[in-house]
């Protein structure tokens, strides 16, 4: 693997995100490698827990844009990629080892998606969250965000496209603990190996326990049905997508953002 690494240590496995000049955006070869290091944790009986990060400057800054299903506009082919990229986040809600994120840097869109679905997560103090979709004019792939932080939040964070800082992140529940950068891994190898540390098959079962209850309200089935407004979110052409589009392939992303915010200023 190339792009994502995977080591194990006394009952731990660290799963680190390995594209870091490209802000570890998160590609279709990153999440075919993402499925094999999870499975290869998942096989190895002396796993306990796994932690997962990010290498160099960021966690993550989410799903990578340059996709060619995206850059021909074929719905059926926008549709096969969505539905592959819900389920990579998914990935990690079904993983039945416990899951700890250490986040550093940015953890936007999709990735701070994946966090939200590990059972812990470990903040650096200079990680910023948000959810930039809609400044897009894309979606949400994996609605997670209202049963994490509750719904006034929620639509704060999404609708408005804004970002929080870790402080924020951890009044609102988005992460456990907020610790200064240079801590990062070894706060995030303690919880790991406390968690390790007890029954493996009560520490199984009661995730197990967690995620049924969760499910028995709704939860896979409320982001299906999200999964579904995001399809027609990115499948719609209007006017104003097509306008933000051209912008963004003649001048690139930041010019077509700030055509957007000069309309609101007119």
């Amino acid at each position: 693997m190339s792009l994502v690494s995977l080591e194990f240590t006394a009952h731990l496995a660290f799963i680190t995100l390995n594209r870091p000049d490209k802000l570890n955006a998160i590609n279709a070869a990153m999440l075919d490698e993402l499925e094999q290091a999870l499975g290869a944790a998942e096989a190895n009986e002396d796993v306990r827990a796994i932690v997962l990060q990010g290498a160099g400057r960021a966690f993550s800054a989410g799903f990578d844009l340059g996709s060619p299903a995206f850059d021909h506009g074929d719905p059926g082919a926008i549709r096969q990629e969505l539905a592959r990229d819900f389920q990579g986040i998914m990935r990690f809600w079904d993983c039945p080892k416990p899951l700890i994120a250490a986040v550093h840097g940015y953890c936007l869109g999709s990735s701070m998606e994946i966090c939200a679905m590990c059972d812990v997560t470990v903040a650096a103090d200079d990680c910023v969250f948000g959810a930039p979709e809609v400044g897009y004019g894309s979606g949400i792939v994996c609605l997670v965000l209202p049963w994490i932080v509750g719904l006034k939040a929620a639509n704060e964070m999404l609708l408005t496209g804004g970002n929080i800082d870790a402080r924020r992140a951890l009044a609102l529940g988005l992460v456990n603990e907020v610790v200064p950068a240079s801590d990062l891994r070894a706060a995030a190898t303690a919880i790991a190996r406390r968690i390790a540390a007890n029954d493996a098959l009560a520490v199984r079962l009661t995730k197990e326990a967690i995620h049924r209850s969760l499910e028995a309200a709704g939860f896979r089935r409320a982001l299906e049905t999200a999964f579904e407004y995001d399809v027609r979110i990115e499948t719609t052409s209007t006017p104003e997508s097509e306008a933000f589009n051209n912008v963004m392939s003649r001048e690139g992303l930041k010019a077509a953002l700030a055509w957007r915010a000069s309309r609101l200023s007119e």
